[in-house]
């Protein structure tokens, strides 16, 4: 059993998570993500901690185990991954032309500790077509991300700009988690 585990089955955290720790599980949480009343900033750390604990319940106490959530937020409102391509039209189309913020709730389960946090980025996005979208839509890549792209791949072509931290939009903010880890006594550098 590894001494640290990423309670997300994200391949982008997984890649991520790499390069921090050359050793660490993957072992996902039954936590199920649905959006509550509450703001994104609580929302995105209620669920890291959630699925954080989840997955901790079940190891060790001395395992470290790193929960995550990404939502993307337009206009106030949280938009997850969406249901489907429609759902994925209406959002890019929302986007377009604009900015929203990237917020990732972070979560570490340590010795009974729970330490969290969440990091923010604003992105804008160029004016796209109703092509464009329905390309970016074709390619697949919207279906599994929050707010329908991933600032990674293709969707690299929608973004303007960031102000922020860049891997925070892939899903995993390693300057927060960095942080975080050097408050648990990790040396990460």
């Amino acid at each position: 059993m590894a001494q640290v585990v990423l309670a997300s089955q994200s391949p982008r955290r997984r890649e991520l998570l790499g390069r921090v720790f050359a050793e660490f599980e993957v072992i996902p949480s039954g936590v199920e993500e649905t959006a509550a009343a509450e703001s994104p900033r609580e929302y995105v750390i209620s669920l890291a901690k959630a699925k954080a604990q989840d997955v901790a319940s079940r190891l060790p106490q001395e395992t470290l185990v790193i929960g995550s959530d990404t939502v993307v937020v337009l206009d106030g409102k949280i938009l997850e991954k969406p249901k489907d391509e429609e759902d994925a039209f209406r959002m890019l189309s929302s986007m377009s032309g604009r900015m929203h913020e990237v917020y990732t709730g972070l979560a570490l389960c340590k010795d009974g500790e729970v330490l969290s946090d969440c990091e923010v980025t604003k992105v804008w996005f160029r004016p796209l077509s109703e092509d464009a979208i329905n390309r970016y839509i074709a390619s697949g890549e919207p279906m599994d991300k929050a707010g329908a792209y991933g600032i990674q791949q293709k969707g690299a072509l929608l973004v303007k700009g960031i102000e922020g931290d860049y891997f925070n939009v892939v899903g995993l903010p390693l300057c927060k988690l960095c942080e975080l880890l050097d408050e648990l006594g990790y040396t990460t550098l």
